[in-house]
């Protein structure tokens, strides 16, 4: 099974092929700190983070980079509103970034760069295209040539000439940036300072960064010249990432990316989301409403990641409704594992490969050398790693989860009611190790804490003499006492399941 991807740049899937074997460079353009994470961030990190996930599943070692643009003229703005000041906003959203992200279940990248932070790379990559005749200054401000670089327009497809066309009747020539311009097309690298404004010492003098340029230097600090994986949000194709390319290619002579993935907006009610038509909801809003945020992870893996999504109350609800499914299958293990004689030490363990390593759907990979798979389990994990391996189908790889997750709710309900399975107990054993490791590829995790709390009130054997006890009632036909046993086990958590075998019990 190759893995091959969508690659903007050539607008076809190619199969995947690193620069350097075994590893992968990732970027992901992250958020600029200015307000909270809303659904369109939870999308676009819930995407990139389970990317992450599979490439490191299947062997690979990835380092992955996201960044923090932490100067912008929305978080200036904001800090004027609060008479604050530009690095006390950002530290407040970027803190409030990662406490809305561990909710999520978002594993924290590698490193994250701030464009603050990196002032040195971007002045270095400013000069070095001044000197190469990419970028000349002008009162303080640097702009970069957009002519000059042949290749301009290859991400987006998007020609100059029909972009002329197009803004010529919305050009302002009064405007001072547009009179310092050589060319309408022009985008600025460095902008003289401001009054009032925080600033940066430079050749060109005091001012700070444009947008585009700190991802090309935070990029080639941190990872190089080229890159596997650049990722980010359609919505960034063009300008921003198409002025990455510019602007890292005309220095470096290399390509930026082998592969630049993007993933598709969120809709809301159908609608773009914006705080102007009253649908922006942040993550920590939806969240605080009681929504469970694994059903947010797979409310955004139920949709092709490259295509638009819908936000509506019937679609996460109809997440919600799956994630109890999906989760009832994750905690079988936890329910029914002593009963199956399951060692205790693998039910309280089930992840089948938690560093990550090569699987193709076989019992040796898996970590069964001696046994082998059922064929319908040997189906389900060859079909989930097909599916990501094609483009990361995320809804074909959930579309098998579910086919094992029902199997053990089946297997479970036979259990509760006949008090024993169809299936052996090493492979419902195999079913669920499976099922847990590969919905934790997607970042898919029930708690067993949370979810199946201990029922401290009665022990086993105290459970056990009160059914004894239930027993000798209905014998003396005293119903009456038969039935408040009854009802106060249920008041304990304790299902009774009469039989002509007996009674058996379990803990809801």
């Amino acid at each position: 099974m190759t893995l091959t991807l969508y690659n903007t740049l050539t607008r076809r899937q190619e199969p995947f092929e690193t620069v350097e074997p075994g590893k992968v460079k990732m970027y992901y353009c992250g958020v600029t700190v200015y307000d909270y994470c809303h659904l369109g961030h939870a999308r676009a990190c819930i995407v990139w983070d389970v990317v992450r996930r599979y490439l490191q599943f299947i062997g690979y070692e990835v380092r992955y980079i996201q960044n923090f643009t932490d100067i912008d003229d929305k978080i200036l703005n904001r800090a004027r509103v609060e008479h604050s000041s530009m690095e006390v906003v950002a530290d407040r959203f970027i803190k409030a970034y990662f406490e809305d992200m561990a909710r999520l279940g978002i594993k924290e990248a590698d490193e994250y760069p701030r464009a603050t932070h990196t002032m040195n790379g971007i002045q270095r990559l400013i000069h070095e295209l001044e000197n190469k005749g990419f970028a000349y200054s002008a009162e303080g401000d640097v702009y970069y040539a957009v002519r000059q670089f042949a290749e301009y327009g290859k991400l987006s497809g998007r020609k100059l000439e029909d972009m002329q066309a197009g803004k010529s009747d919305r050009v302002n020539i009064e405007d001072p940036e547009y009179q310092k311009k050589k060319d309408p097309f022009d985008f600025a690298l460095w902008k003289a300072a401001k009054p009032g404004d925080p600033a940066w010492e430079s050749p060109w003098g005091a001012g700070r960064p444009g947008w585009h340029i700190e991802c090309s230097a935070m990029v080639r600090d941190r990872l190089g010249d080229t890159i596997d994986i650049h990722a980010g949000g359609a919505d960034l194709i063009f300008p921003h990432h198409e002025n990455e390319i510019a602007q890292s290619e005309a220095v470096t002579g290399k390509p930026l990316a082998s592969y630049w993935l993007h993933n598709g907006m969120v809709k809301v009610d159908g609608e773009k989301m914006s705080k102007s038509l009253g649908n922006f909801t942040t993550i920590r809003e939806l969240l605080d409403r009681g929504v469970d945020p694994m059903a947010v992870r797979l409310f955004v893996l139920t949709a092709q990641y490259r295509t638009p999504i819908d936000f509506t109350d019937e679609a996460i609800a109809a997440a919600t409704n799956g994630w109890h499914t999906l989760k009832e299958g994750l905690l079988f293990g936890y329910k029914y594992g002593k009963e199956l004689g399951w060692p205790l030490d693998t039910v309280n363990n089930p992840m089948l490969h938690p560093n990550g390593k090569l699987f193709e759907g076989h019992a040796k990979q898996l970590g069964w050398p001696d046994t082998k798979m059922n064929s319908n389990l040997h189906t389900s994990a060859e079909g989930f790693c097909e599916a990501l391996n094609k483009d990361f189908n995320f809804p074909g790889g959930l579309a098998w989860l579910f086919f094992v997750a029902k199997e053990l709710i089946g297997e479970g309900n036979i259990l509760i009611h006949e008090g024993k399975t169809k299936l052996p107990a090493d492979e419902l054993l195999q079913e669920w190790q499976t099922l847990v490791t590969l919905a934790g590829v997607l970042g898919l995790e029930a708690n067993p804490e949370v979810e199946t709390p201990v029922n401290d009130g009665l022990s086993d054997a105290e459970i056990e003499m009160k059914i004894q006890q239930r027993q000798e009632a209905r014998i003396a036909k005293n119903f009456a006492e038969s039935d408040r046993i009854r009802d106060e086990l249920q008041a304990e958590g304790i299902t009774l399941i009469d039989s002509r075998d007996g009674t058996r019990w379990h803990r809801n």
